[in-house]
């Protein structure tokens, strides 16, 4: 199989990328530069290096003709900060270009098609009564990227959305997306304040080994809630503790009206900032008072395997402590 993805050589992607070597299939990529020192980005990956929004249609076209499948591993999450109103930056970056990628994919004759979204699309159509989409911009948005995509899914191309939830590892050179949890802890002083709670996740290894599976085995349109591990947030934070150089921090559990407070707050700093919060700090406290937990069969059925979660989640960390503290020289994360 001949695959063409957009972002191959991010984290994820270039995890992927190489997963499909391995297994005998060929990768052909858009990415932006430059690549992060020491990253172990696949030799026989072929890479163009360009901004795919400079792209002509006949380019991408061009791209794309005698492969077989389309993998779109780009795109933004909530952690990245636009000015309001946020969800037209959501629109440029994760569903535009599905609307522009995948009919070109299709008159290329590719016949299948993955898109890496988020698990909070999984949880808004399991629980509508919490109105998320209502509530967060970037969950509406990950619902309408998933709409957008299997709109195109036919007797001619299989589409495919994984919903991905909290994922760990790193790739040398590249600054983590947990940098941000590092500011939030080390903001605290001596003292961990978080809800009670919890959370899916997954390795990066574990994310490949799903891509691929979904490229190889999906058939039809079809989401799937994709998760390996579930951790309270106390066990998370023993690990991150850990890394952090402090064991034995201690930990208080706020109540859902507390977080609330900060978000109130939170929302003050992103007026002051002149930026909006794709997800609503406020609303946020239902989402973290609550157990998002997945169950693992998905993962498996598209051949995820065990993998050392506590080693990944340990190992994001100190490299965010290390960049956080400026003592690692690290490629940003890209929104495009």
């Amino acid at each position: 199989m001949k695959v063409f993805m957009i972002g191959g050589t991010g984290l994820l992607g270039s995890a992927a990328a190489d997963l499909f070597i391995k297994k005998g299939h060929s990768v052909k990529t858009v990415a932006l530069p430059p690549l992060p020192p020491g990253a172990p980005i696949p030799e026989e990956m072929e890479i163009v290096f360009a901004n795919y929004f400079e792209l002509s249609d006949e380019q991408i076209t061009e791209m794309m003709t005698g492969c077989d499948c389309f993998v779109f591993a780009a795109g933004v999450d909530e952690r990245v900060e636009f000015p309001a109103p946020v969800y037209e930056a959501y629109e440029k970056y994760n569903i535009n270009p599905l609307k522009r990628f995948i009919p070109l994919a299709k008159a290329a004759g590719i016949t299948k098609t993955v898109v890496l979204g988020s698990y909070f699309a999984y949880f808004a159509k399991k629980f509508p009564e919490m109105k998320l989409t209502e509530k967060h911009p970037y969950i509406r948005s990950r619902i309408e990227q998933e709409n957008v995509a299997l709109s195109y899914a036919d007797d001619n191309m299989d589409v495919c959305v994984l919903e991905l939830p909290y994922i760990f590892g790193t790739q040398p050179g590249r600054k983590p997306v947990w940098v941000i949890l590092i500011e939030q802890l080390e903001g605290m002083g001596p003292i961990t304040f978080y809800p009670r709670g919890g959370t899916a996740m997954l390795t990066v290894r574990q994310v490949a080994e799903t891509i691929v599976g979904a490229a190889e085995k999906n058939k039809g349109a079809k989401t799937y809630p994709i998760s390996y591990y579930n951790y309270t947030w106390n066990d998370f934070l023993k690990i991150v503790h850990a890394a952090m150089g402090v064991p034995n921090r201690k930990i208080i559990n706020i109540q859902r009206w507390m977080f609330q407070l900060f978000g109130l707050h939170m929302r003050k700093v992103y007026k002051d900032k002149n930026v909006e919060g794709g997800i609503d700090p406020v609303g946020l406290a239902d989402i973290m008072c609550m157990n998002t937990f997945i169950d693992n069969r998905w993962a498996k059925e598209l051949g995820a395997t065990d993998d050392d979660i506590r080693s990944a989640i340990f190992d994001s960390v100190k490299l965010s402590v290390d960049s956080f503290k400026g003592n690692a020289d690290l490629v940003g994360m890209k929104g495009e």
